[in-house]
């Protein structure tokens, strides 16, 4: 089971249909340029060491979809093991937008944390 399930398929559909819903104030769609900067910084990010997240003191909350193919969630559960007082929480049958597609979890999931 995967985002391509009918239930990840479903989420998606509603997701890309509640973004309709905003006609103001949107962003504005990204740059060519700013997309292969931003594909140059993933790559360069890939090929350091990883980073001391030991030393973040502040609570994290990770969340990622269980079949993300831009941030793998093996990734999420290393980080969130890497960083101490961490909550993780992924989402069954769901990609990148995870949390998008699950926003009825994810909203109140997030003001409980915000609020612990």
């Amino acid at each position: 089971m995967g985002p391509r399930d009918a239930e990840g398929k479903r989420a998606a559909r509603d997701y890309l249909a509640r973004l309709k819903e905003r006609t103001q104030n949107r962003d504005e769609k990204i740059s060519l340029q700013a997309r292969r900067a931003q594909l140059k910084a993933i790559r360069a990010a890939g090929l350091h060491a990883p980073d001391d997240l030991s030393v973040i003191t502040q609570p994290v909350f990770v969340a990622n979809g269980d079949h993300d193919l831009m941030v793998a969630s093996s990734n999420s559960a290393d980080m969130a093991r890497r960083i101490p007082n961490t909550r993780l929480k992924i989402y069954p049958n769901s990609g990148h937008g995870g949390v998008f597609q699950h926003h009825r979890d994810f909203v109140p999931e997030v003001l409980e944390f915000l609020n612990d």
